[in-house]
């Protein structure tokens, strides 16, 4: 019998509860992929506590990205074979050993990258993706700032911007985080456990200011991010590991320089599969080229996700996170 990781009551770590779970057959359109890593995110624990609603309620299995091999092909299915190493980024349902997925929803994963890569990849780096290339398109003499820079998003966006021809600012919670996001594309690193990265920032561009920031943390770094900005900057959020930004009046975007602000989500971003081959493709391109390094630094049994997910929230982890079946 197949395994997976289910959630019956949102709480803790101790509410993944490790259990059998017949993922059944294909359907029309569906895929059965036995998992070979599955990539652990923050959007994990968000579904855990409760802060994300299920989509179909509880008991859930959790779980975003994930690489493996196809098993069998339900009625209808082209492009794809037994025995095809595919890999996926999706809402829900990655830790399991198997899963039954639609076949719209993967793509193949192209020799000279390892599952364990793909796995760890593909949520956050068609972040990434989406995050510089179609949210705000970061070119030569941007300045850009990404908060918790030593994230797996952070890691991935810091070369890849770099790249782009950026200015690349993050902040960090440690020296040691810090040290890790210079070696990943950064130009400069914030502890903003120690330093106002507001007053920072303003000092780094000589008071230009930048002209996006990217926040996935949330309510520890607003309204600090919106004094980041320069006038008609872009004010991007798109997570919240510290909490929810609180409401607040539309007004204070015209006060701090007619800003911008958005809250997108990947999900959004590649709904169609022309963007989903488009999003993957410009992904695994920068790695092939050695644009981009993915580097996988912890690795846990998916029995234990309890504990991956605790040393995430923790901020014990640094970069890609995997689980293996």
């Amino acid at each position: 019998m197949s395994k997976a990781i289910r959630i019956h009551v949102h709480g803790g770590p101790e509410a993944l509860v490790y259990e059998d779970a017949d993922p059944g057959r294909p359907g029309p359109g569906q895929i059965l992929v036995r998992h070979t890593a599955i990539g652990l995110n923050f959007i994990d624990i968000y579904f855990r506590t409760g802060l994300y609603p299920a989509p179909n309620g509880l008991p859930l299995i959790p779980g975003g990205e994930a690489a493996g091999v196809v098993l069998e092909l339900g009625e209808g299915v082209s492009g794809l074979k037994q025995g095809d190493r595919i890999a996926y980024a999706i809402n829900i349902g990655a830790y399991a050993e198997q899963r039954v997925i639609a076949a719209d929803r993967v793509v193949k994963i192209p020799d000279g990258i390892s599952d364990a890569q793909a796995a760890g990849m593909m949520l956050k780096g068609m972040t990434a993706e989406y995050l510089l290339r179609r949210t705000f398109r970061v070119g030569q003499g941007d300045t850009i700032l990404y908060h918790a820079a030593a994230g797996g998003v952070g890691l991935i966006l810091g070369q890849w911007a770099r790249h782009l021809g950026a200015t690349v600012i993050g902040t960090a919670s440690s020296p040691e985080k810090a040290d890790l996001a210079k070696a990943h594309g950064y130009d400069h690193v914030i502890d903003y456990k120690t330093q106002d990265f507001v007053a920072e920032v303003a000092r780094l561009t000589d008071g230009r200011k930048c002209d996006v920031v990217y926040d996935s943390v949330g309510k520890d770094t607003f309204p600090g991010s919106l004094d980041c900005l320069r006038p008609l900057g872009t004010f991007v959020s798109f997570g919240q590991s510290s909490g929810p930004i609180p409401p607040f009046n539309i007004a204070l975007l015209s006060q701090k320089g007619s800003l911008f602000a958005t809250r997108p989500t990947l999900f959004v971003y590649n709904a169609r599969r022309e963007d989903l081959e488009a999003s993957a493709k410009a992904l695994f391109d920068v790695v092939a080229k050695g644009i981009v390094e993915i580097k996988i630094n912890q690795t846990y049994a998916l029995k234990d996700a309890g504990r991956a997910q605790a040393d995430l929230e923790g901020r014990k982890t640094t970069g890609t996170t995997v689980l293996v079946p």
